[in-house]
């Protein structure tokens, strides 16, 4: 059996080990548009490579994947993030859970990872072809599938694992359409947020840890740290946010109010508590010298600026009406994001190959027999934390096997 996978990334690498193991007697060949493989393992997680995440904080599979929850739900009852941990240490590479349930190899160095997937990938045979840009499949009267490259070489394969990760438009994705496959339109996921307030933005490098982000008028929530940038805002609680409303900011050009809780979740009666009694502690001491919540100082300056109140007041002096403003803004500060921020290395979309296209246990193509997809070319995508490179060793693994399968 002759295997072909389109695509030398995360999702394509474990499809191709998975799929040599089931078959020990197929021939496996990975083809990569680009000049080099997993380019994209080498960058994310600033370089260090975010294997995957211990799940520990999610409850519901909906909130590390605003697209395809069910599907992953099923499939990781094939391979989990813990037989992902499992899998890299049994192949040499010791991994390590940080407090914020991120796992990373111990090494700290994203080449650990691909070191190890190209060493499996050579020890088992599997060919790499590098400059290899696929532009169409074609059906054979014999259920094999004939590509073409756009060098004007062509190969029959018998099976086809699709791994070409997201693509940043519709046309990428135009020859599986023409086979008959719907296409969720793509659109980014996980981008900052440009806010035009320069007063604002003159806090750059300012983290705030945990604060609560949110879209008004909608349910879309994130929580996590924030940092503000010259730009406007990023850090997981963006970026969280960003991936649930990829869709809703797409439609609306990336211009839509933002809600920032500086105090996490703490309610506003929790909020006003915690201010009177600061209120009655230190009745004369100035406003700005006494930042409330562990907010940073530069930050709580700031505030009291946008509200229009002296620094050097004392506290004593803050009546009930200012009171109520400071505690509005505290748990409700209001920006408006005027774009989102520049492309950024580690790109992830939000749509592609449409799940309904797609049969959920094997991950095998609906309309075009022996074709099957892994990874990011679907519609599946997470919110940051090694929630995307987990899709993509677990979908890499179904396909992988079902692919070499008889």
């Amino acid at each position: 059996m002759d295997i072909a996978i389109i695509g030398g990334g995360a999702a394509g690498f474990m499809a191709a080990i998975v799929a040599r193991r089931t078959n020990p007697a197929s021939k496996v060949t990975i083809f990569e548009r680009a000049q080099k493989v997993l380019a994209k393992v080498e960058i994310t997680g600033g370089g260090r490579c975010n294997v995957t995440n211990s799940f520990a904080a999610i409850t519901d599979m909906k909130q590390a994947y605003p697209r395809g929850h069910k599907l992953m739900k099923r499939l990781m009852k094939t391979f989990s993030y813990e037989d992902t941990y499992r899998w890299f240490e049994q192949h040499g590479v010791p991994l390590v859970t940080q407090e914020d349930e991120c796992v990373f190899p111990k090494a700290q160095d994203s080449h650990a990872i691909i070191n190890c997937l190209v060493r499996q990938v050579n020890e088992l045979g599997v060919t790499i072809c590098c400059r290899h840009h696929l532009v169409n499949i074609h059906r054979m009267e014999d259920g094999r599938l004939k590509l073409e490259f756009e060098n004007g070489s062509h190969r029959v394969f018998h099976r086809t694992i699709i791994t070409t990760g997201g693509s940043p438009n519709g046309r990428g994705l135009q020859y599986l359409a023409q086979l008959g496959h719907d296409i969720e339109p793509p659109v980014p996921s996980l981008f900052t947020f440009n806010i035009k307030d320069r007063a604002f933005c003159d806090l750059m490098g300012t983290v705030v840890e945990p604060v609560v982000t949110t879209i008004p008028g909608t349910k879309l929530r994130a929580k996590g740290p924030l940092l503000v940038t010259h730009w406007g805002v990023s850090g997981p609680a963006v970026l969280k946010l960003s991936s649930y409303a990829a869709r809703l900011l797409a439609e609306n050009d990336y211009k839509a109010p933002l809600a920032i809780s500086w105090t996490g979740e703490l309610t506003r009666q929790e909020v006003e508590e915690n201010l009177l009694k600061l209120q009655t502690a230190n009745p004369r001491k100035q406003v700005a010298t006494l930042h409330p919540f562990g907010l940073p100082s530069r930050l709580w300056v700031y505030i009291l600026s946008k509200l229009d109140i002296d620094a050097v007041k004392p506290w004593a002096e803050i009546g009930r009406k200012t009171l109520n403003r400071m505690i509005e803004t505290l748990v409700n500060d209001q920006y408006t994001i005027a774009c989102k921020g520049d492309f950024r290395d580690e790109f992830v979309t939000c749509g592609g190959v449409s799940l309904s296209s797609v049969n959920s246990k094997t991950l095998e193509s609906k309309v075009c027999p022996n074709l099957f997809f892994a990874g990011e070319v679907l519609d599946i995508d997470a919110i940051t934390g090694g929630f995307n490179l987990q899709a993509a060793w677990t979908t890499g693994v179904v396909a992988g096997q079902c692919a070499a399968g008889s």
